[in-house]
Order: C-alpha cells, then sequence, then structure tokens
C-alpha cells in the first residue's frame, strides 16, 4: 500500500476577495489540514476587483474570473478544474450561485444562512438532491470540540429527559447606524434585498437555532418571537426575542442581539434535564460545564480528563493550548473533505462524517420565516 498523500481537494471560491473577512476565513480554515488548494474563483461582484483579489491570492489569470457563470461553466469542462466551491457572498447570491455549480456536479461549501428567502431554500435542496453533490453549510460552531462532546453527552443520556434549552447570541457592533458610513459588512447585512427579512435572526439568529439543535437532537413544533428594529431607519431587526416549543414537551428560549452593548460575540448554550445540565461559552470554548443532579458543577475540559472520542475527534492541539474559531471552521472543512473524496473514489460517504447538511440550511430559513411571521402578528405562536 502507497503511503503517498491523495491530491488536494481542487477549491474554487465565490465572493471573499482578498480584503473580505470571511473570504480568507474560508481560505484560512481550508488549509489548516492541508486538504484543499485553492486554484479559482470569482472574488468580487465587479470585474476589476475580482481580478486584483486573484492576483494578490497568487491565482493563474486564466482561472480569475469576472463572474461566477463564467467560472461554473469553464471549471466545468477543464480536466483539472474544481472540486468543490465556496460560497462567501451576501444571502441572496448563495442560491444562484449554488444552482450555477451543483448542476455541473460540484460540490458546494456555502455559508450561512442558506438563502435569503424560504422558497429559494427549498427549491436549492431539490437541486442539491438531484445533483448528487456534496452540500456542506458552514455553521462552524457545530465543530468545537466541546460542542461535540455535549451532543454525545445528550444522546448518551447524561442529562436524562430532556426540558429547557436556553441559546444566546449577543453582538454590539450595530448598537448605531454603522451602515450610514458605508461599512461594506453592515451594508449588505442591514440591506432586505441582501440578506433577507431577517436582520440578526438571519445573522446571528440561525447560529443560536442551529446549535441548541445539534446539541440536543431535538425538532422545533412552534415558536412566538418578538423582533425589533432598535436603530432608527434600520429595515430589518437588530434585536430578537424568541419563545421555542420543542417535540416532546422541551421548552427553550433563544435571543439574538447585534445592539448589546458590551458583547463581542457572546454565543451561550444551557441544556437542562431530569437529571442533569450543561453550560457552554463559545467565549470560552474550550470548557464544558456539566452538573449532574445533586452534585458539584464539573468542568469537563478540551483533551482533558472526561472529554470523549467526539471530542478528540475535533481538537488539533495539547491540552491547555487555545484553540478556537478558525479551528473550527476548518473542523467543518475536514469533514467536508472526507466526504468529497469519498465521493471523489466512488464510495458512499462514510456514516461518521458529520457536518451541518442543506437539510439543516433549510431549517435555519424556516426558523428566521416564522420568526418574522410571528412578530408581525405581535408575538403569535406559528409553526414551523
Amino acid at each position: 500500500m502507497s503511503d503517498e498523500r491523495p491530491p488536494r481537494i481542487r477549491l474554487g471560491m465565490v465572493g471573499g476577495g482578498n480584503e473580505a473577512f470571511i473570504g480568507a476565513v474560508h481560505r484560512i480554515a481550508s488549509r489548516i489540514d492541508d486538504e484543499y488548494v485553492l486554484v479559482a474563483g470569482a472574488l468580487s461582484s465587479t470585474a476589476e476587483r475580482a481580478r486584483a483579489s486573484g492576483r494578490a491570492l497568487g491565482l493563474d489569470p486564466a482561472r480569475s474570473y469576472d463572474d461566477y457563470i463564467a467560472m461554473a461553466k469553464r471549471e466545468a469542462r477543464l480536466k483539472d478544474g474544481i472540486e468543490a466551491v465556496a460560497i462567501v457572498t451576501p444571502n441572496h447570491l448563495h442560491a444562484p450561485v449554488a444552482r450555477e455549480f451543483l448542476r455541473r456536479g460540484i460540490h458546494v461549501i456555502c455559508d450561512k444562512p442558506l438563502t435569503a428567502t424560504l422558497p429559494e431554500a427549498r427549491k436549492l435542496a431539490k437541486a442539491a438532491a438531484d445533483s448528487g453533490a456534496v452540500f456542506v453549510l458552514t455553521h462552524n460552531y457545530t465543530a468545537y470540540p466541546m460542542i461535540r462532546q455535549a451532543r454525545a453527552m445528550v444522546a448518551q443520556g447524561a442529562l436524562g429527559r430532556l426540558r429547557v434549552v436556553q441559546v444566546e447570541y449577543a453582538q454590539d457592533w450595530l448598537a448605531t447606524a454603522v451602515e450610514a458610513s458605508g461599512q461594506k459588512q453592515a451594508g449588505w447585512r442591514t440591506d432586505p434585498e441582501r440578506t433577507g427579512a431577517g436582520g440578526s435572526t438571519g445573522d446571528i439568529g440561525t447560529h443560536a437555532y442551529n446549535i441548541a439543535g445539534f446539541v440536543t437532537g431535538l425538532r422545533l413544533e412552534s415558536l412566538a418571537a418578538d423582533l425589533q428594529s432598535f436603530v432608527p431607519g434600520r429595515r430589518v431587526d437588530d434585536n430578537g426575542n424568541v419563545l421555542l416549543r420543542y417535540e416532546g414537551g422541551v421548552r427553550g428560549m433563544l435571543w439574538c442581539s447585534q445592539v448589546a452593548t458590551g458583547n463581542e460575540n457572546s454565543l451561550r448554550l444551557r441544556v437542562y434535564g431530569e437529571t442533569g445540565g450543561l453550560e457552554w461559552s463559545q467565549e470560552d470554548p474550550n470548557y464544558l460545564w456539566y452538573t449532574p443532579l445533586g452534585e458539584p458543577k464539573r468542568l469537563l475540559t478540551r483533551g482533558g480528563a472526561g472529554a470523549g472520542p467526539e471530542a478528540a475527534r475535533m481538537t488539533r492541539v495539547p491540552a491547555g493550548h487555545p484553540e478556537g474559531y478558525l479551528e473550527c471552521f476548518a473542523g467543518i472543512y475536514a469533514e467536508a473533505a472526507r466526504a468529497i473524496r469519498a465521493r471523489r473514489a466512488g464510495m458512499p460517504v462514510p456514516e461518521d462524517v458529520l457536518f451541518p447538511t442543506i437539510e439543516d440550511g433549510v431549517a435555519g430559513v424556516a426558523f428566521v420565516d416564522a420568526c418574522v411571521r410571528s412578530s408581525a402578528r405581535n408575538g403569535a405562536w406559528v409553526t414551523l
């Protein structure tokens, strides 16, 4: 048997020019485990910026494209064309970009939320199913080792029958009308034509909703939402309070806010069952607090005593060393690589490969849609 490493996965990127934050994050994540090589891109909505970004990133000029349609067509014809594409555009472009690559059998790694509208999400899910390509949604927080640990503990019954789920995601970067200053990230995230009907609910509420479902395995049945736009003139919500009714009588609350002064990136999850509880914070991600009923609180650490194989699989550095945001993004790319390599070999995707799917994406967009509908009806309970 040869010990030679299989060729790296040829990756393309749409959006994410050399000055874009999330594009750089995806490129770093794709390289941490040395599974991918970026070989092509349509890196901006304008030809001049796209070419400049291609030059800055060292792409072959012939494979630095002015638009994603030209890129999809040519790369599909090339013998060494891309095998997968990372989509890091504003939300309203996710669906049309993904469809161009899916119809040519190219695997898709797409930023969240899946699409700007629910009908688009459902159509895209069908296109993905018809294509047979791997579709990965980068809800990156699901790849933190201690989130994998929490998921395993819930599945193994460490908390007993679940009762309560509390999840929040608080930031303060949109506490003022930053979009009016021309700040690019704020501009499209507060524009309903590009981000969709949900503002904070779509941008960070979907992360909170996704991670709660990922850890608990619960299906949400209905919700009641109260959304606000606190900043004058803002056309999408910047704060949301949502009551959740899960299957089996489990109850929950979700708070997402981008006007919560003093919060940088405070994603927190608490899950309580009949016999125990779990607490985790993204700003201190290597720790998971576990409290069995009637016993002292226990601290489980990434790489330390108490952490199981699910956490170890997503761990790269020794215990006590910080491991965080970029590494959990890399965890999603690593899982995607296993799926893509299996397809490359004509094999089924291994059963233990775990990443957010297009079905998770549809569920996230349905969550936003339900929040907007509920809030418009003065917080009425609505189903998904």
